[in-house]
């Protein structure tokens, strides 16, 4: 195993640039969800309980934020995390293809999940929501947690 400090320094800096971006800049909705991507990545480092732990901890602080729709984000995240960590009992390996699958897919049902707990909207909204939207954050996220992983990889020079 090793040192793990350097990774969960770099999960703290995901959670860190994540408020940065959507609350302290005001970018919200058009700043990366990295704080999914943090309870993806660590995750698949952790065993179940800790993971869904962690996920339910963070689900709260961006809780926080929320005005409508309290306990979505933690119930999501929760579900999210606890998934991630069973995810290493079928997929093993940490290729960048599988990593960008991985996070795209995740912030993709996290997103169908939060939806459908916080009530927004419904017919051809949920479905626009579920299926145009949802995806595009999936990549989105997919994106910047790749370049992320890649800095953190670079600098530390784990594979």
């Amino acid at each position: 195993m090793g040192r793990t400090w350097p990774f969960w320094v770099f999960v703290a800096l995901l959670v860190l640039f994540h408020f940065l971006l959507h609350v302290g800049l005001g970018l919200g909705a058009v700043a990366p969800d990295l704080l999914t991507v943090a309870v993806l990545l660590s995750a698949r480092r952790l065993a179940g309980g800790p993971a869904a732990a962690l996920g339910l901890s963070l689900g709260l602080l961006q809780d926080a934020l929320s005005l409508g729709s309290f306990g979505a984000e933690a119930v999501s995240q929760t579900l999210l995390a606890f998934a991630g960590a069973r995810s290493r009992d079928f997929f093993m390996g940490e290729s960048a293809f599988f990593v960008a699958g991985y996070l795209f897919l995740g912030k993709w049902v996290h997103d169908a999940v939060f939806f459908l707990l916080a009530h927004m909207g419904g017919g051809a909204e949920a479905l626009s929501r579920l299926l145009v939207q949802a995806p595009l954050g999936g990549l989105y996220a997919a994106v910047c947690g790749m370049l992320a992983l890649s800095l953190y990889r670079a600098a530390t020079g784990e594979r």
